[in-house]
């Protein structure tokens, strides 16, 4: 039994073939197999099959292959149960197929011609790298879109973080430590039918709320710190991704508020930018530009809007991307249009997509403001940037760390719709 009804598994089918159209004639795209943990004998990690095949398929099951061939459709070749899987796991959920055994004669029986390999590896199958990769890239168009079976398992995932956010509230207090908070927010989304966590659940207080994927630690919540939370519950492999800034008092510093309040204009304004047709490098540039203009107010950094974007010096302050698209894991597909160079930059930073918004597109939107030793002490940097911040002024700034505020954003054809917008800031 898989997750996903026929009628929506077929319609992924036909999208899919219709984006490959005339550029391959045979495409395999793989499930994967579980990879063994070092010294562990027969044990393996959590198998988690590649998005191409589990979005086709909607099957969690290893060792699985879709192949499509453009004379005759789509064909699942499956792997039966064995004894021993009996034996020590019980009856799996094996979906309809043929067996996996016969996929080797099925190519043979059209050898020489182009083959596109998606998802894991085939042993033994003809692989064609440029083939591949032009597949590859209609492929992830055609996934990027969220169909309602999709938004339905994100709507539930939501609705569990939403209740890990709530408890996050209640136990977020001087004298918690970062791992207790963590714990219970996960705790709370398994309560509320999360499967899973989307990734690793990042609880960062003080100052190590400035580091972008802090994993939390012994480390007890002071009076004075902000903490910064960043947690998703997981169902069925689809997540939610959000992230909310919190002070361990209840009431945030003078200082500490008014990086908060820049950060959530920030948001609000890049939030409205996400519209069919907008290019995402022009919604973080709409973020980047609230926060240069509150920093400037705020007498912390200095410059035209303008120049404080394009030398990058914002940078400084917000190093990364204003977010990427999220759904089928916490980074789902993203990438870039056909023809773009890799790793564009826009204001100093890199960012992890490069296309124009598209109708039923799942976008973060999480900027953030941050006090990194590690970029704010660099002696390059403060000399490419010397007169951009007023670097006597900082130091009274550091205790603020790390804000960070993010939502899931769908775009439809008119406004955009916060899917987390239950989650308070």
């Amino acid at each position: 039994m898989t997750l996903f009804s026929e009628d929506v598994l077929a319609g992924r089918a036909r999208r899919a073939a219709e984006a490959t159209g005339d550029t391959a004639d045979l495409v395999l795209v793989g499930a994967g197999e579980p990879i063994g943990k070092p010294g562990g004998l027969d044990q393996t990690y959590p198998f988690i099959p590649h998005p191409e095949y589990f979005w086709l398929t909607g099957s969690r099951r290893p060792g699985g292959v879709m192949a499509f061939d453009a004379n005759e459709g789509w064909k699942h070749f499956v792997r039966p149960a064995s004894p021993d899987e009996r034996l020590w796991e019980g009856e799996p959920d094996v979906p309809p197929g043929e067996d996996v055994a016969g996929l080797d004669a099925w190519i043979r029986e059209r050898a020489l011609r182009r083959v596109a390999t998606l998802g894991a590896r085939i042993p033994g199958a003809p692989f064609d790298g440029e083939v591949t990769a032009s597949v590859q890239e209609r492929f992830d168009a055609a996934r990027r879109p969220k169909d309602a079976a999709e938004i339905a398992l994100i709507t539930r995932a939501v609705a569990a973080t939403a209740a890990g956010y709530a408890k996050a509230r209640e136990v977020i207090r001087p004298g918690r430590t970062e791992r207790e908070v963590a714990i219970e927010i996960e705790a709370e989304f398994f309560r509320h039918g999360a499967t899973g966590v989307g990734y690793g659940t990042i609880v960062g207080a003080g100052s190590n709320a400035a580091v972008l994927h802090f994993e939390p630690g012994a480390r007890v919540i002071g009076e004075h710190d902000v903490v910064l939370v960043d947690a998703g519950g997981e169902i069925d492999g689809y997540t939610a991704d959000v992230t909310r800034t919190f002070a361990a008092s209840g009431r945030f510093t003078a200082r500490q508020q008014a990086i908060y309040d820049i950060v959530l204009a920030a948001q609000l304004a890049a939030i409205g930018r996400c519209r069919v047709g907008v290019e995402w490098h022009d919604v973080h540039r709409t973020a980047a530009r609230v926060m240069a203009a509150g920093l400037r107010d705020a007498d912390l950094m200095r410059g035209s809007d303008d120049e404080l974007l394009e030398t990058g010096a914002i940078a400084l302050f917000f190093p990364h991307g204003v977010g990427h698209m999220v759904g089928l894991g916490v980074r789902d597909v993203g990438g870039r249009a056909a023809g773009r160079p890799e790793g564009r930059m826009c204001c100093g930073a890199r960012v992890r997509v490069d296309l124009p918004l598209a109708e039923n597109y799942l976008m973060t939107v999480e900027p953030g403001i941050y006090f990194v030793p590690a970029i704010l002490d660099d002696p390059a940097r403060r000399a490419a940037h010397r007169d951009r911040v007023n670097w006597a002024a900082l130091d009274d700034w550091r205790e603020v760390a790390g804000v960070r505020i993010e939502d899931d954003i769908f775009v439809t054809p008119g406004e955009p719709r916060v899917l987390t917008a239950s989650i308070a800031k």
